[in-house]
């Protein structure tokens, strides 16, 4: 299916169809093309693909066959003219941030953002003359506050991590265009199964492939989705010389999970949902934070902006980081991993793994209390992952 069709089709469609153009061979599966180098008709050939003159395929740092399926198919599941494809969620947005900004350059972030991406924002890009203000996801005064003469960028997580707290993407747009700034969205959380960042007016959509794309654990990846001048042009500049490339066999498995993504995300939100109605009744829970309770501050928003409100849940039990460990430590069926977006169920504590690289005042900031547990909900029977956490939970 060519990219001329994309806009004919619907979600299902395009994730087991888009991108992918037969070779010879008339395979039905996409193919991995494992081959760090292609090679040329002749030297003019050659010369012509190392200049641009020709499109074609020369090395897979930066052209690889089955990186490019993944990388138009994604692209046609966001509504994105260009998709670059990277070796990691955090390569995508250093990408993008390199490729994008200069020194002297403004960022203003929500401060409830995934901990390594603070660690970014202010030890790695602060070396290069980048400066980053944190602001509360949800307070748009304070956005506007933030900006200033030299703010070319926002960024933000929607839902958040830990805290699944939503963002209003298209007032974040507007503010965005008044000030000229480019608005980055890492909809790693939601995906294009269940948000449509660029359709609420996102200049960039950020991916770790590693999460719900891929859906079982099995590899590591990112993506930049957005205009073909922007990435298709700059950010995949960075990656031919930089080159945090993603791997031609990595891109297969993502391919292979995409196929199954809107199932796997209803599945997911379902379980999530119910789990964490029932989590609100279970006694030294003292809070529940999912955008399908209503009890959720953006529920109403969320309802209105996603079609479904994710596998994310994180709880606060009474206590400490004792109680919460002790509830982490009581579970026998849910994997105790840092890792989410898995169709098992995996559970953290956030405040000493995802986000324990940050200083106490950051996590502060970000409401990252050392009584918090963060839950990625799988597709397991309901019932025994409320076993699991009942046992868990009951007071020792």
């Amino acid at each position: 299916m060519t990219s001329a069709d994309d806009k004919d089709y619907g979600l299902s469609t395009l994730a087991v169809r888009a991108g992918h153009v037969r070779t010879n061979e008339q395979e039905q599966s996409e193919p991995i093309f494992l081959s760090s180098s292609f090679t040329f008709d002749s030297a003019a050939q050659a010369a012509a693909r190392f200049s641009g003159e020709e499109i074609g395929n020369i090395y897979s740092r930066f052209s690889n066959p089955t990186v490019r399926i993944f990388q138009d198919r994604l692209a046609a599941m966001e509504g994105g003219e260009s998709c670059v494809a990277t070796a990691s969620g955090m390569s995508a947005i250093l990408a993008t941030c390199m490729s994008l900004l200069r020194s002297g350059d403004h960022i203003v972030s929500s401060s409830g953002v995934f901990g390594t991406t603070v660690n970014l924002f202010n030890k790695i890009l602060s070396r290069f003359g980048l400066e980053t203000s944190f602001v509360p996801l949800t307070d748009y005064a304070a956005w506007e506050r933030a900006i200033g003469p030299r703010t070319r960028m926002l960024y933000l997580e929607t839902p958040s991590n830990p805290l699944t707290e939503v963002a209003d993407v298209a007032r974040l747009s507007e503010l965005a265009r008044k000030h000229d700034c480019l608005l980055v969205v890492d909809n790693c959380f939601c995906t294009p199964a269940l948000q449509k960042p660029l359709s609420q007016g996102a200049d960039i959509i950020i991916h770790s492939a590693t999460k719900y794309l891929d859906g079982q654990g099995r590899c590591v990846g990112g993506a930049v989705v957005g205009d073909q001048q922007r990435v298709g042009e700059e950010v995949q500049a960075f990656l031919r010389t930089a080159g945090p490339t993603m791997s031609a066999f990595n891109a297969w498995v993502f391919l292979k999970g995409l196929e199954t993504l809107q199932l796997r995300m209803r599945a997911h939100s379902d379980n999530a949902l119910a789990l964490a109605d029932w989590l609100q009744h279970q006694p030294g829970v003292t809070r529940v934070n999912y955008p399908g309770l209503a009890s959720h501050p953006q529920h109403e928003l969320a309802t209105r902006q996603q079609s479904a409100y994710g596998g994310i849940v994180s709880f606060e039990v009474d206590g400490g980081r004792e109680q919460a460990w002790r509830v982490i430590d009581g579970v026998r069926l849910i994997s105790i991993t840092a890792n989410l977006g898995d169709l098992k169920t995996t559970i953290t504590h956030p405040a000493s793994t995802t986000h324990g690289r940050i200083s106490a005042q950051e996590r502060e900031d970000c409401g990252v209390g050392e009584n918090l547990i963060r839950l990625s909900v799988g597709i397991e029977d309901l019932a025994d992952l409320q076993a699991d956490l009942g046992r868990a939970l009951r007071p020792a």
